[in-house]
């Protein structure tokens, strides 16, 4: 009881991991949406009523990187690019989309723009492909 009421991690990486695997799959989930042509015409039409530029691209962008960061993520690859990516990409939503209301209407974008800040700061963990491919390896018997 003493460890659970204690500020000490419990399963640090394996939490780290849920967490990482289940907010990649929401970004894909709503990422996925760059490959549903209808989907896109709706976004570029209602980007273009809110006179924001460049709605084309600015919804493909989006949206591309809303699926590719959420893979990044979900897999544990170039986990802090993605974050900063997913960051930017949330933020947009939250303050330049909408009003920052964070507390209100953009409150779900902004919780993923938090999110995003956590990976950027702790990286994706022990459960992930950067730590498979860029953790350093001890050399075996080398001196």
């Amino acid at each position: 009881m003493k460890r659970f009421l204690s500020s000490a991690p419990l399963l640090y990486d394996e939490g780290l991991a849920l967490l990482r695997i289940v907010t990649g799959a929401f970004m894909i989930y709503h990422g996925y949406e760059v490959f549903l042509p209808d989907k896109m015409k709706g976004y570029e039409q209602w980007l273009g009523d809110i006179r924001f530029p460049s709605p084309s691209l600015m919804a493909y962008l989006g949206k591309g990187a809303e699926f590719v960061g959420g893979l990044l993520l979900a897999v544990g690859f170039l986990t802090r690019f993605a974050a900063i990516t997913l960051a930017v990409t949330m933020a947009v939503i939250s303050f330049g989309l909408g009003k920052g209301r964070i507390f209100m209407e953009e409150q779900h974008p902004f919780l993923f723009v938090l999110i995003a800040v956590l990976f950027l700061f702790t990286g994706a963990g022990k459960w992930s492909l950067d730590h498979v491919l860029f953790e350093k390896k001890p050399n075996a018997g080398i001196k």
